[in-house]
């Protein structure tokens, strides 16, 4: 399995004959961002037992999204249709008419409705379907689900193709600004020893009043804001585990979603403890990619 999209579309048709006729139907699945797997189903009353088994059946093809299940049933023929006797029919009409003409003012004249309702003329079929043959017909709309399901995932799946290059370019510009802060970190020691040396001068001036604890904070302050290597080293470490997840053939979006969260910790950090406008900058634009990133990881699996 590739990365895929909760976002997707599928439809599967089906139709199913019995002895006293025939059943079609369409399934629509239609499914969006979600935490997990969440099913709601439209189904017709007498088969909106079949939503029971769908969240499992549907799991065997999805982990997570929004998934809404439609099912529309045509030409199901569950009433009563009605028969005429077409012969008798026929011959009550034209005795009747006969007699009415034998007997002209003594008898009414022939009214269709009192002839169909004479017994035999029109009659009942039943045409629903059996219990065996019920049975088998909702067998046929879960296999026809099920279909409508594998349809579903190849089209997440195709368009978690397009996110994953989408999440692979945003990817490499992070990389990039990381490896501008490297190069900029490496030259901020000296710059910094620079800096605390004239401050220093200042600090040991007779006229300043500065106490021993407050220069010791003073110089913590510097030493500290000097060395972002550590966010550095851990950027660098999410970037390469972003990289292994987006080739991973599992479902990835939690896992990307929690990486998501670190990056932007390290990036809060690195600008909060930048002393230089560059590495400000470069921090910047790197919180507006790792946002870019997260915005298209909430709609992957």
């Amino acid at each position: 399995m590739s990365i895929a999209s909760m976002t997707g579309f599928a439809r599967s048709l089906g139709e199913f004959e019995f002895e006293k006729g025939n059943v079609s139907w369409t399934w629509e699945l239609k499914s969006v961002n979600g935490k997990a797997l969440d099913v709601k189903a439209k189904l017709p009353p007498r088969l909106e037992e079949l939503g029971i088994v769908l969240k499992t059946l549907a799991a065997k093809y999805l982990q997570r999204g929004s998934l809404s299940v439609f099912l529309e049933v045509k030409n199901a023929k569950e009433n009563s249709s009605l028969k005429i006797n077409s012969e008798f029919l026929d011959a009550l009409a034209q005795k009747a008419i006969n007699l009415y003409q034998s007997y002209p003012g003594e008898i009414e004249k022939p009214i269709s409705s009192q002839l169909l309702a004479i017994k035999g003329v029109a009659e009942t079929e039943d045409v629903s379907l059996s219990e065996e043959s019920f049975e088998k017909l909702k067998e046929k709309m879960l296999q026809s689900f099920e279909e409508a399901c594998a349809k579903l995932k190849i089209d997440r799946e195709k368009e978690g193709e397009k996110i994953k290059e989408a999440l692979g370019n945003v990817l490499k510009n992070i990389e990039k600004d990381v490896q501008q802060i490297e190069k900029i970190a490496v030259t901020l020691p000296e710059k910094i020893k620079e800096k605390l040396q004239e401050q220093l001068k200042q600090w040991l001036d007779p006229s300043v009043q500065l106490g021993e604890d407050r220069l010791a904070q003073e110089i913590v302050f510097y030493v500290t804001r000097a060395d972002i290597r550590e966010e550095i080293d851990r950027l660098q470490a999410h970037i390469k585990t972003a990289k292994n997840l987006l080739k991973s053939n599992e479902a990835v979006g939690r896992r990307l979603d929690f990486l998501c969260q670190e990056l932007n910790r390290e990036a809060n950090t690195t600008c909060s403890k930048s002393m230089d406008l560059s590495i400000t900058n470069l921090g910047m634009d790197l919180k507006a990619l790792i946002e870019q990133f997260r915005e298209q990881i909430q709609n992957i699996e």
